[in-house]
């Protein structure tokens, strides 16, 4: 018991010393265009921002995107895993180097240090196949991820993205706030899940499903997301999705070893110099 007591005690005054570096670094954030305040405001509110790259507008979207689609070209799925519960297939890119120019271009990162609020680290990227799935398991399940206080992923999908293949869901943190009952049931029962997940039929005790976000969208659709603060899953689909998954946390992290996979050899790499046919930019 007192093991628990030292541990909890310990975490808050963590907590609190992130929050006072939190305050003294405020003065040093990075000055934001209006159309980055605009998407930081959003962030603030509900926890996640969804665009494109087309209105995102970064100048090595080009590159990027030629060099992710040679990458998945690569990437032949086992076709005998069972339909109930087929794993989606990962790999790191992250040292891919048109990957790594758009996910650290400095309007990007300037955007990402104004909402964690400290120095910031971009770890990696995956870029990730997810195959129809008949249930909820794994990610698919309502979760919160770990590495940090703070995090924005971003996910940026290599596919047309519709209902049909199972879009990234949230629930706006405006519903979900420290002053809301429905904040500590939810998160009663991801503690009593062991934090690996709950199924819808839980959440719609409390949140109905009319409020859940979908972020469905062309080819190119971004979705910059706190998977901390911001309760969420991808759904179950009847067809596959496509996406790089970009993450950012403070440097350092709370917890800096749940973030080493996506630049060590936890997932496989795709062959860097490996041609196909040249992405259109949306």
């Amino acid at each position: 018991m007192w093991k628990v007591i030292k541990s909890k005690i310990s975490a808050l005054y963590s907590d609190f010393l992130c929050a006072i570096a939190r305050w003294q670094h405020r003065q040093n954030l990075p000055v934001l265009e209006e159309r980055d305040r605009q998407i930081l405001k959003t962030l603030k509110r509900e926890g996640v921002y969804t665009t494109t790259l087309a209105e995102l507008g970064l100048s090595s979207t080009p590159d990027m995107l030629t060099a992710a689609n040679k990458l998945w070209s690569q990437i032949k799925p086992d076709k005998n895993d069972p339909l109930y519960e087929m794993w989606p297939q990962i790999h790191t890119v992250t040292e891919s180097p048109e990957i790594y120019a758009w996910a650290t271009e400095k309007r990007l990162l300037d955007l990402i240090e104004n909402y964690i609020g400290l120095p910031i680290t971009f770890h990696g990227v995956h870029l990730r196949q997810d195959f129809p799935s008949e249930h909820q398991f794994g990610t698919l399940l309502w979760h919160s991820d770990a590495e940090d206080r703070r995090i924005i992923k971003i996910f940026v999908s290599l596919k047309e993205v519709g209902e049909k293949s199972g879009p990234f869901q949230y629930i706006p943190r405006s519903l979900t706030s420290l002053f809301n009952w429905q904040y500590y049931w939810l998160y009663f029962k991801l503690w009593q899940s062991r934090y690996m997940g709950i199924d819808d039929e839980i959440v719609k005790k409390v949140i109905p499903q009319s409020a859940w976000k979908s972020c469905t969208g062309p080819l190119g659709t971004v979705v910059m997301a706190d998977t901390k603060n911001t309760l969420h899953h991808g759904t179950v689909r009847q067809e596959e999705r496509v996406t790089l998954f970009f993450c950012y946390t403070a440097n350092p992290p709370e917890r800096p070893e749940l973030c080493t996979q996506y630049w060590d050899d936890t997932f496989p790499k795709l062959n860097l110099n490996s041609s196909s046919e040249t992405a259109q930019v949306v």
